[in-house]
């Protein structure tokens, strides 16, 4: 008889596929570049965990673990959660963010913050049963789950950016900027920052790829999510020979449309607006298969996190931001996070009683 595996046994699920049995865990990126199939969980910080498992199938296949009983879920109220910046400390650095581009330092910023609540009981804490919820309640073309425990990671996401996609030597990625309910929201700040960011991932890829082969096949498309419209590019090239994980990732990460150009002084602009880390959201989650030369690393949006070490107790996370620029409105940009929220939040938590 098939049997799921228990809560803490890990698992990782991708692209129609779920991985157990797992080998061995590491922060190298150079493992990438070996053999096997790896989920991979990059924190916005730097921080990589790579998990190689022994079995990969398809799901639904008979010896597949079923997808998990969302009951094994049991997400914080409504209104439990509680964001790392509040409202005036998130306009006050929009404003803050604006008077950064007068003064010439940068371009665009995003300005993030962290939506934490406590988990109500942990041995209803399933971040597989989660993964389940959002499978249902807001599908996502990069869904996934990581659950490894042991090594403190827990995530699921339902992730709509591409950060990077391989197939061989090609190497692709979506950058997502411009947000809103319908497509008549969008702005011209709006089309104007996604070609801002397309122009800092054809950067960022030329670092790593041939030369003359980086090339934007798709500028600023309108793409439907549940509950939103998004502006979607496509930059894609051809890595030099030898380039590996190590390289690309040093070239690319963390992704350009969740940081700001120059990334370099957005980064800075970020350290010192944000008053939480922002672990796996804003880094990439997704799968590599080292065998075949092919992967798909989401950018780690809509995604949320258990931190099972939180000196309060067992905690979830979520993350949520906009794309900043000179013509921004602090409070529309405000009401965008809210908007990007809401829908996750509804599928993750139990109704106010």
């Amino acid at each position: 008889m098939n049997r799921p595996p228990a809560p803490s046994a890990a698992i990782a699920r991708f692209a129609g596929r779920v991985a157990t049995g797992l080998l061995d865990v590491t922060d190298d990126p150079a493992a990438l570049d070996s053999s096997g199939f790896w989920a991979v969980v990059a924190d916005f910080e730097g921080r990589l965990t790579a998990a190689r498992f022994a079995d990969v199938r398809p799901t639904g296949s008979a010896a597949a673990p079923a997808p998990a009983d969302p009951s094994g879920w049991q997400g914080p109220s409504r209104d439990a959660w509680h964001s790392s910046l509040d409202r005036d400390g998130y306009t006050d650095g929009v404003r803050a963010i604006r008077e950064r581009i007068a003064a010439g330092e940068v371009y665009q910023a995003n300005l993030c913050r962290v939506l934490s609540a406590p988990l109500p009981d942990p041995a209803l804490a399933d971040v597989d049963a989660l993964g389940t919820r959002l499978a249902h309640g807001n599908p996502a073309p990069y869904a996934g789950t990581v659950r490894l425990p042991a090594h403190g990671v827990e995530v699921a996401t339902a992730s709509p950016e591409l950060f990077l996609e391989r197939r061989g030597d090609l190497v692709s990625s979506g950058p997502i900027k411009g947000t809103g309910r319908t497509e008549a929201d969008l702005l011209d700040k709006d089309y104007a920052e996604n070609v801002m960011i397309v122009d800092l991932v054809r950067n960022d890829l030329g670092r790593v790829c041939r030369t003359g082969s980086v090339t934007v096949p798709d500028l600023c498309a309108v793409e439907k999510h549940p509950g939103l419209v998004h502006l979607v590019s496509t930059v894609e090239g051809r890595l030099r020979p030898g380039a590996g994980w190590p390289a690309l990732l040093d070239a690319t990460f963390p992704p350009g449309s969740v940081t700001g150009a120059p990334k370099s002084s957005a980064l800075r602009i970020i350290e010192a607006l944000e008053t939480a880390p922002r672990g796996p959201y804003c880094g990439a989650v997704g799968w590599v298969d080292a065998d075949r030369g092919e992967a798909v690393l989401a950018v780690g949006i809509r995604t949320f996190w258990l931190d099972r070490t939180d000196a309060a107790g067992p905690t979830v996370r979520f993350g949520t931001g906009a794309g900043i620029t000179w013509g921004s409105d602090p409070e529309r940009e405000w009401d965008e996070t809210e908007l990007k929220a809401a829908r996750l939040l509804a599928v993750a938590s139990e109704p106010t009683n």
